[in-house]
């Protein structure tokens, strides 16, 4: 707690800066509601190796959501350091199922990963596996993998995917000594497009009406969208664009908090202004919306930490992003 009151007065600064939205104290005492809450947690939420994740544990249980997917949800490296963990020392992704229990989940899913780097989804509900998303090293890649399951509310199957897309300028596998040319040319955007199309085509893309079922797709999408442009300036034709007019012109998802929160532009990062974390969902699911937020409080607000360990944020980078949803009819 010590480095959060040394930062107090960044920490009001930011909160005074940034969107603080509201989701309803009363929402979760309706059981037609359906509480979502997604985070992409850095480093397998390294800030709560310390303290058993007794912080961390206590502002989940406190939001009482129904679904809770995070990003990074791997243990990776040692406490207060950036050197890598033994892999019979990491307490995830094996301990989330002792985890959730303490916020009140039972069910646990893990999408399929080549790398540190998993989604996890726990769930008050059973979580049924629909496919685990790797791709294939001799034609596509889904660098940090993606998982696609179902839940079940209320008699509706609503499909969640989770994704993490690759977070560099330069392009997957490049060599050190060619990453400055790769970045030049823009291969990082051009390899997350084509992450994102294995993924739509592998998932709401194979299946038919799919467009009218309950759909949500989310994560770490390292890459911004050309819907708030009013705020980055970009060129309408910049490759940073490519991941989002796939998603936009390809499928028929709809940005939630750009469709809940219009003329608004709300950063999903701490740090700077870009919001690269998203919740996309078809349009009956968008009408099922009655509240969203990108949570911005004492807890999540995120402070550098002091060692200046490489990029390192306690306790994260990102912030989280809850919605309700009416699953009454």
């Amino acid at each position: 707690m010590n480095s959060y009151m040394k930062h107090s007065k960044t920490l009001f600064a930011l909160l005074a800066m940034t969107f603080l939205l509201a989701v309803p104290a009363d929402a979760k005492k309706d059981k037609d509601n359906l509480r979502l809450l997604y985070w992409n947690i850095q480093n397998g939420m390294w800030d709560g190796q310390t303290d058993n994740y007794d912080r961390f544990v206590n502002w989940v249980k406190a939001q009482d959501a129904d679904i809770c997917v995070w990003c990074e949800a791997q243990s990776i490296f040692k406490s207060n350091t950036a050197d890598f963990m033994d892999k019979k020392d990491r307490f995830f992704v094996d301990g989330w199922a002792k985890t959730a229990r303490r916020y009140g989940h039972k069910y646990v899913y893990v999408g399929g990963h080549h790398d540190n780097y998993p989604q996890v989804i726990t769930s008050r509900m059973p979580i049924h596996n629909v496919a685990r998303l790797l791709g294939s090293k001799a034609d596509t890649l889904v660098c940090h993998g993606g998982g696609w399951a179902t839940v079940e509310k209320n008699g509706h199957t609503i499909n969640v995917v989770t994704l993490h897309t690759w977070p560099q300028a330069y392009g997957y596998g490049v060599k050190a000594e060619d990453r400055q040319r790769s970045a030049a040319n823009h291969e990082g955007d051009y390899f997350r497009r084509t992450e994102m199309e294995y993924i739509i085509n592998h998932t709401i893309g194979q299946v038919k009406g799919g467009k009218d079922q309950l759909w949500m797709m989310m994560g770490d999408f390292n890459s911004r969208s050309p819907q708030d442009n009013d705020t980055y300036n970009w060129s309408e034709n910049s490759t940073g664009f490519l991941v989002h007019n796939y998603i936009l012109k390809n499928s028929p998802y709809l940005d939630l908090i750009k469709e809940t929160h219009r003329g608004q532009f709300i950063p999903s990062m701490g740090h700077g202004r870009s919001r690269i974390d998203f919740i996309y969902v078809t349009p009956p699911m968008l009408n099922r919306v009655k509240a969203s937020a990108i949570i911005w409080d004492l807890y999540t607000t995120p402070i550098r930490d002091p060692q200046n360990l490489s990029n390192f944020w306690r306790p994260s980078d990102h912030l989280p992003i809850m919605v309700d949803f009416d699953m009454s009819r």
